[in-house]
């Protein structure tokens, strides 16, 4: 049985936070919340893998992973063993437009949290030694990843089509090439530029009180040095340059098709009506999508849509794996009359209010966790410049209407807006 969104809505509570800026630019954003003794740490650098250049592509990834390799005052793994004997957990992840670093401990540890962090901004140990160990580590993990698994280049090959030319054109892992040119001098550089308070959020939410947060914040952050980089002129990105459709033999036992269209940047209003648009089209077993080909037709094993949106354009993508005696052309042309039927065949109202209450579903999901609030926090304000958002962005959701959908669909789910791949066994043959 469907909730109501009305239903839904009265189990949203507004998120309250401070935020303020240190002299030296850095944005800093508290959330209290004292359900329980821990507390979030959670750094968003504001560079990814579009802000490399062509020919040093995978150094933000690559600096997410220098980042645990010690500083001024903390040794190389220590990082790692200060939050883990305090009862802690970390992590970092690497995108195309930001870097960032997390980490959970009890709420008495707040203070060892920040240092770290701040030791870390300030004073990376740019080595020889460090950067060369943890290239190597990173070329493993693209051969693991990405190299040798069925599958594993389609984004990276997708993007390089998608966006050729443009911003967006690789994938944060970088190429292997790239990856065994890099140099300590450019790494550093890389460094000094990116990694300053002038260029990062700092969110710290949990069981906190709000003035000795801020207190913290200043002393380790506040005598920080900005680098007032001035960040590139991102080129704007292009739609409808044409379709282009490319065979690629792979290892892989079955055949798939993997189609991208470009949309435009995570600020645009249509985001929120694309992915709406790519929940109802391929979101689980009940979408449009999975009845159609997977259920009824039974010419793909499994099939679903899901939107990467980025800061300045991103991709609509729609995906299926065939069954072995599947003609891969055929299952495009279903795949692309069932991607246009939404710009030809309104949303249902039963669709609409479906996909609604996942929206609504999904934001209290992630609003269950203190990480889950610091990362949202941290993504307002550095994508929109409007950390507000996270207490009305579900009700710019639940405005969009049936004919927002589809007006979104006619506009950029075009044959010429799009690349498809069709991913076929190297052998000629499916095993």
């Amino acid at each position: 049985m469907l909730i109501s969104t009305a239903e839904l809505s009265t189990q949203t509570a507004k998120i309250e936070f401070e935020e303020f800026d240190l002299p030296n630019g850095l944005h800093v954003i508290l959330h209290k919340d004292n359900t329980n003794p821990i507390v979030s740490v959670d750094i968003w650098y504001h560079v990814g893998a579009k802000d490399e250049d062509p020919g040093r592509t995978g150094f933000a990834h690559l600096f997410e992973h220098m980042m645990f390799q010690g500083s001024g005052n903390v040794k190389k793994t220590e990082h790692f063993n200060y939050i883990q004997n305090a009862g802690g957990t970390l992590n970092g992840t690497t995108n195309q437009d930001r870097t960032n670093y997390f980490e959970t401990a009890p709420s008495n540890q707040l203070e060892l949290l920040l240092w770290l962090e701040s030791d870390r901004m300030s004073t990376l140990q740019v080595t020889q030694e460090n950067f060369d160990n943890q290239r190597e580590v990173v070329k493993e993990e693209k051969r693991q990843r990405y190299d040798n698994v069925p599958y594993g280049s389609r984004w990276g090959e997708m993007m390089k089509r998608l966006f050729k030319g443009q911003t967006y054109e690789w994938i944060p892992i970088g190429s292997m090439e790239d990856l065994n040119s890099a140099d300590l001098n450019y790494a550093q550089e890389f460094y000094r530029k990116y990694y300053s308070p002038d260029n990062a959020v700092l969110v710290i939410s949990g069981d906190i009180d709000y003035s000795e947060a801020r207190t913290l914040a200043e002393k380790y952050f506040g005598g920080l040095k900005p680098a007032s980089t001035v960040k590139k002129k991102y080129p704007e990105i292009i739609f409808n340059q044409g379709e282009a459709k490319d065979v690629i033999y792979d290892n892989v036992q079955l055949p798939a098709v993997y189609i991208g269209y470009k949309i435009p940047g995570t600020t645009s209003k249509e985001i929120q009506e694309l992915e709406m648009l790519s929940m109802i089209m391929g979101d689980g077993k009940s979408s449009r999508l999975y009845r159609d080909i997977v259920y009824d037709k039974k010419t793909a094993k499994s099939a679903g849509s899901f939107i990467w949106d980025n800061e300045i354009g991103g991709m609509f993508i729609v995906t299926a794996t065939a069954f072995k005696n599947t003609n891969a052309d055929s299952l495009l042309e279903d795949i692309t009359r069932i991607v246009d039927s939404f710009g030809k065949e309104p949303v249902s109202d039963k669709e609409l209010e479906k996909v609604k209450n996942s929206v609504e579903n999904d934001y209290i999901s992630n609003m269950q966790t203190i990480m889950g609030k610091a990362d949202a926090l941290a993504s307002y304000w550095t994508f929109h410049k409007n950390t507000g958002l996270i207490n009305t962005m579900v009700d710019e959701y639940l405005a969009v209407t049936k004919e927002d959908i589809m007006n979104a669909a006619k506009k950029y789910l075009t044959n010429d807006n799009r690349v498809v791949l069709t991913y076929l066994p190297k052998n000629g043959k499916v095993n």
